[in-house]
């Protein structure tokens, strides 16, 4: 990857992970912290945790069609702004409804797409895939850091200090937007990238896929319901604060790391990622059924949330690249985009649920209604088809290609190619290929552009 694509997608992504960084640290001390607000509830304080899930699911593909027609770094310096004023007015909240409120303002800021969006802007085709690999890194990265440095933080400054944080951290992002992020000599529609309207349609038809949006909609939900009720019971039964819950996450996340990166280089070296997947669902049940019963024994606490994180961090991991392998071609950007509204409902009924479920039915409850969600989405990964190992590449057409439909035809007989679908208007051709045996320049010919044409 040339130097300055390399630092376009480095500078995007550290805004994505300054932004998740915020959002990640208040996961493990917010729920004792909101029991001191007024008119705080198990159920109040479910809603505040998880509703900028939905704010963020709802406002994720409206923000990204708006950067179509008035600019990306517009709508990312504005999703920046409304993210701190939501953590400015959360550090300042004394009601649990304001801390609604203010959450919710959080995630209205929905840049996610638009960041992506940015990336595809800036870099060539040929370098997009490692570009979009470097912001899912980080992202992965901020959250490790962020379950265990929430704690500590929270020791040092207080929750509503880590909010103001979370307000010193957009206005970060939005300096590097303005000044670290070039400004892109011309905005294009990316369906690798980006949601298409048109497309939505064949994203949601596609039963594979809605097998992988039930899959991270249901991981989030584990996720945020189990921290409505984790810290207490490290209280209880660890003697733990919450501020000196890292020393229990931080051994628990290595361990997990350790467990995930075979798990993955195993599934996809030797073609397995579905038996990877059906296993790790697995393992979530267990982790649920486990905590539902025996939570408050030390040691099934512990065994039960390192399972539990070593599966989630392996569905991370492979989930979105399932994604990519499984969506219509030419249709990736929206089958991502829905993914990703799929993962913050998930967010916002975890924690909805997950609080009304603690309220009125005890800690027991909410791993049994989570087991419930874990258990049908194991039937569903277990009747999915075998993915397939395509990868997605795109391919600039040149001057005077000929008709779509021939082109795409022609394609289709280049080594490697199993998928083509031309875009004339885009000027583009979308590609599945086995990428260990693709013939780029072959695929370059035909489309008539030598290979390293830059992305304009």
């Amino acid at each position: 990857m040339p130097k300055h694509e390399l630092r376009a997608a480095s500078a995007l992504a550290a805004v994505f992970s300054l932004r998740m960084l915020g959002l990640f640290m208040i996961y493990p001390v917010f729920a004792l912290f909101a029991r001191g607000l007024t008119g705080a509830t198990a159920s109040s304080i479910g809603l505040a945790l998880g509703i900028y899930g939905l704010t963020q699911g709802l406002l994720q593909m409206p923000f990204g069609l708006l950067s179509d027609r008035i600019g990306r770094k517009v709508m990312v310096v504005a999703g920046l702004v409304l993210f701190g004023a939501g953590s400015a007015w959360a550090a300042r909240a004394h009601s649990i409804d304001a801390m609604i409120g203010a959450r919710a303002l959080q995630g209205a800021g929905a840049v996610g797409a638009v960041i992506l969006a940015l990336v595809a802007d800036l870099t060539a085709e040929e370098n997009r895939t490692k570009a979009m690999a470097l912001v899912g890194m980080t992202i992965g990265l901020s959250f490790f850091v962020a379950i265990v440095l929430g704690p500590v933080l929270a020791g040092w400054i207080g929750v509503a200090g880590i909010f103001w944080l979370m307000s010193v951290l957009a206005v970060v992002g939005i300096l590097v937007t303005l000044f670290a992020v070039p400004t892109p000599r011309r905005r294009r529609v990316h369906r690798e990238a980006e949601p298409v309207p048109a497309m939505l349609g064949a994203a949601l038809r596609n039963s594979q896929l809605l097998r992988l949006d039930f899959g991270i909609f249901t991981l989030h939900a584990m996720l945020t319901a189990s921290f409505l009720v984790v810290p207490a019971l490290f209280a209880r039964t660890l003697g733990l604060g919450s501020r000196s819950d890292w020393w229990v996450y931080l051994p628990i996340l290595l361990i997990s790391v350790a467990i995930m990166v075979p798990a993955i280089i195993i599934g996809e070296r030797r073609r397995r990622m579905k038996g990877v997947l059906v296993t790790a669902v697995a393992a979530l049940l267990v982790s649920q059924i486990m905590l539902a019963a025996a939570a408050e024994e030390r040691v099934m606490l512990l065994a039960a949330l390192t399972l539990f994180f070593a599966a989630f961090n392996v569905m991370e991991a492979s989930l979105p690249s399932l994604v990519t392998r499984i969506a219509p071609t030419g249709a990736t950007g929206t089958a991502t985009g829905v993914y990703s509204s799929s993962q913050f409902l998930g967010i916002f009924v975890g924690g909805a649920v997950g609080g009304w479920m603690h309220q009125h039915f005890g800690t027991g409850a909410v791993f049994e209604s989570t087991g419930v969600l874990a258990a049908l989405w194991l039937v569903l990964a277990a009747t999915m088809r075998q993915p397939t190992y395509l990868a997605s590449r795109v391919v600039r057409l040149g001057e005077g290609t000929g008709e779509a439909r021939q082109l795409a035809a022609a394609l289709r007989e280049v080594p490697g190619v199993a998928e083509a679908v031309v875009v004339a208007e885009e000027g583009v051709a979308y590609l599945k290929v086995d990428a260990k045996i693709y013939d780029v320049r072959r695929a370059a010919q035909v489309a008539g552009t030598p290979p390293g044409t830059p992305s304009e």
